[in-house]
């Protein structure tokens, strides 16, 4: 999956960037308050995705 689609899956669930580390942007759903990182790769792996979906407490990416 593109980093971007990944990105733009969070947005629209109400996910918002926190901060950006040295390696990995840290992504933060207010609702659950809760937080993941997101690498800085234009490709992250299918089950990464659904990893960070899950943290977040929202549904995995298609």
């Amino acid at each position: 999956m593109k980093r971007r689609d990944l990105l733009r899956h969070l947005r629209t669930h109400g996910c918002e960037l926190l901060r950006e580390g040295s390696r990995h942007s840290w992504w933060h759903n207010p609702v659950l308050n809760r937080r993941s990182a997101v690498p800085r790769h234009t490709e992250v792996s299918d089950l990464l995705a659904q990893k960070i979906c899950k943290d977040l407490g929202i549904p995995p990416s298609k």
